[in-house]
């Protein structure tokens, strides 16, 4: 099997028990040495994305009260962009992901994922949206998933472009049945033309049921609650992990048209002990995970690593870990997990966003509010 559920190595990385007072720095140690970690920015809510602009400056999401930030992590200032359209934030719903369009230089678009409606009645929406002088000046509707749920859960939202299409996640709205539905977009991702329109060659672009007739917009379904997303431009792999139940927590590698087996399969266990599903974890139709984490993990944004300044992390997932308050790193080879290594484990909180600059430094924003970059070097609290 592809998978492995046991490690077959976990090298933990922390800094030991963080103080009442948490300092604005810690020296953390890993398996390819000392690192730094510093506090750049604070007084955020629950950041949920980071996205670089070629100036340098970020786009900041802070999910649970919609706003948009550009943010200055040289200078630790950061201002909210004006003009942003009305969502729905309580619950999982809120501004989840924020995404440049691959000819942004050229054309100015920024795409952003939210929650739109109202408690009883919400669900995903992805604009794309122009900013000038601190505000949005134009904004266009590029998809509205039919998704629509009276529960603030499970929602999705990540983006990402790969050969000029726009991909984007959709949580199962936690109405789990509805994943294996294609009928619907609710525990899909889901691949558009990046004014929104669908690629001719989606795969259930010629739905053969006319009584219920798929969902064109989809690439890949049964899935549970993606929280992660990469779209890798050297291979053109799509990698999305999602949320388990009790335990299951996913890695999987995207491809055209499968299922992936969510309620039917899982590594996880319902709330209360019982199986989920059949009680199976895998099963002949349906795609088998790269990793899977069991305890869960709470997986979140995640970014595989190319930069300069940690060599030895070349080729790695970063995950974010909100259950287990760690940066979570996979090792790849010939795609395959072949090292898991927690990092700052259970020193900067819950990681919910992740980024790399133009240097290779990483950034990571906590549900605590504060954006925290990681660079070489071994220093001191």
């Amino acid at each position: 099997m592809s998978y492995r559920i046991l490690l077959t190595a976990i090298v933990l990385a922390a800094a030991g028990p963080v103080s009442a007072e948490e300092p604005a720095r810690h020296a953390l140690t890993s398996a390819a040495g000392p690192f730094i970690a510093e506090r750049v920015l604070q007084g955020l809510s629950q950041p949920s994305a980071i996205q670089f602009l070629p100036d340098g400056r970020a786009l900041v999401a802070q999910r649970n009260v919609g706003l948009l930030t550009l943010a200055d992590f040289g200078t630790g200032t950061a201002t909210n962009i004006e003009g942003m359209p009305e969502m729905l934030a309580m619950g999982d719903a809120g501004l989840h992901d924020i995404e440049l369009h691959r000819d942004y230089a050229a054309n100015g678009w920024v795409y952003i994922s939210y929650s739109e409606g109202a408690e009883i009645r919400s669900t995903l929406a992805v604009d794309r949206i122009r900013i000038g002088d601190g505000r949005v000046t134009e904004r266009e509707r590029i998809f509205t998933a039919d998704a629509w749920s009276e529960i603030t859960w499970h929602c999705g939202g990540r983006i990402q472009f790969l050969d000029g299409y726009l991909f984007v996640t959709v949580g199962d709205r936690h109405h789990r049945e509805r994943s294996q539905e294609l009928s619907n977009h609710a525990g899909a991702i889901v691949r558009l033309n990046d004014d929104g329109s669908v690629p001719a060659d989606n795969p259930f672009v010629d739905s053969e049921d006319a009584r219920n007739p798929a969902k064109p917009e989809i690439w890949s379904y049964g899935h549970r609650n993606p929280q992660g997303f990469w779209a890798d431009a050297e291979t053109g792999e799509l990698w999305a992990n999602e949320h388990g139940p009790r335990g299951g927590d996913e890695l999987n590698r995207i491809e055209r048209g499968a299922n992936y087996g969510w309620p039917v399969v899982s590594f996880g266990f319902e709330y209360d002990g019982g199986p989920i599903g059949m009680g199976i974890v895998t099963r002949e139709d349906i795609h088998e995970p790269a990793w899977v984490y069991v305890p869960s993990i709470a997986p979140s944004d995640m970014v595989l690593y190319r930069g300069a300044a940690f060599p030895a992390w070349q080729g790695s997932f970063l995950i974010g870990a909100m259950a287990k308050t760690h940066l979570n790193r996979l090792q790849l080879r010939d795609g395959e997990v072949v090292l898991e290594e927690r990092l700052a484990n259970g020193v900067l909180g819950r990681t919910r966003s992740l980024a790399v600059d133009a240097a290779g430094l990483v950034y990571l924003g906590t549900d605590a509010g504060e954006i925290w970059r990681l660079r070489p070097g071994a220093g001191s609290e």
